[in-house]
């Protein structure tokens, strides 16, 4: 396994300057944003897109720190109801697949998405229940529209031998590992999971048990170390469906955390080796949304963490069970 980063944390400085830097902590893959929510400030889309010269000087850059891309990361929402936004967000994740391809990136981190509850609604609108009965048939009619688009994109993304990896993020449509399996069952292979824990933990879902659901159905293309801290005297009051803002940190149920501040080492080793059994043994970038924290500290104490957890070699033979 190797430790990477997702890039965003350190949009004020150039990658030239932000790779010398991750080496020397640690990073061995990056996981920079080319558009939508991430941004797109250290692969800009259009200057290397199509643009072999520029395309060899990323790797030649890449390659004087031993670092490789993980995964282009371009999270939006390309089925939004507003024509013109889905429409924006539909050519940012194509124009990121067909990148991702040129660079012999295997992987595009993305979000679901999610739809109106109706054709003539004109906000997106996350579903939490089956009642009253007009929210089922908004979830029904939402997943029509998804797995129209997410299917052509499966196809689109297979041209261009990269995987679709979905961050199962609430206020999405797929949001949880069931969401993720159906998605994956109805549209092919090419879909996957960006696997975030961070968005599970507060929900209540158990962490390896996802790993193990999602493993067992090859549906891990990426993953995401990311850490939650549940706080129980909020919690108790208003449950974890939390409208207060990220920065009212003394208010909320619950916040994002650097890797370890949520939970502790031997959780994190059992989620590696978990990952491990199920076949997945590839980058775990570190996203760093620690409001309390900065972004270097939070990324240094993450990676100390992680090197301890993640295993470099591969397993021997097991000569015991001989």
């Amino acid at each position: 396994m190797e430790i990477g980063v997702h890039t965003p944390p350190l949009a004020d400085e150039p990658l030239e300057s932000a790779l010398p830097y991750l080496d020397g902590i640690g990073i061995e893959t990056i996981e920079p944003g080319v558009g939508g929510h991430p941004g797109q400030d250290h692969i800009t889309r259009s200057e290397y897109l199509d643009d072999e010269t520029e395309q060899a000087e990323l790797k030649d850059l890449l390659e004087e720190y031993e670092m490789r891309i993980s995964a282009l990361a371009i999270h939006n929402n390309p089925i939004h109801p507003d024509d013109e936004r889905a429409e924006t967000a539909d050519t940012e994740l194509r124009e990121a697949i067909r990148l991702a391809g040129q660079l012999e990136v295997g992987t595009v981190t993305c979000f679901s998405g999610l739809p109106a509850g109706s054709p003539n609604d004109e906000t997106p609108n996350w579903i939490t229940a089956p009642w009253p009965p007009e929210h089922a048939e908004a979830l029904e009619y939402q997943w029509e529209r998804a797995i129209e688009y997410w299917g052509e994109i499966a196809d689109y993304a297979a041209d261009h031998a990269v995987d679709i990896a979905i961050e199962m993020h609430p206020n999405m449509l797929v949001y949880e590992p069931h969401g993720m399996a159906r998605l994956r069952e109805e549209t092919g292979d090419r879909i996957g999971a960006n696997f975030d824990p961070s968005h599970l933990y507060w929900q209540g879902i158990t962490i390896t048990d996802a790993i193990r659901y999602l493993g067992e159905r090859e549906a891990i293309h990426h993953v995401h170390a990311k850490d939650t801290r549940i706080y129980d005297a909020q919690a108790r009051e208003k449950g974890v469906l939390d409208t207060t803002p990220y920065t009212d940190e003394p208010n909320r149920s619950w916040l994002f955390r650097s890797v370890g501040y949520g939970h502790g080492e031997a959780h994190w080793k059992d989620i590696v080796s978990t990952l491990r059994m199920v076949g997945y043994d590839g980058a775990l970038s570190i996203e760093h949304e620690d409001s309390l924290t900065s972004s270097r500290e939070g990324l240094e104490k993450a990676v100390d963490l992680l090197e301890r957890a993640i295993f470099e070699t591969q397993p021997g033979e097991a000569h015991w069970a001989e």
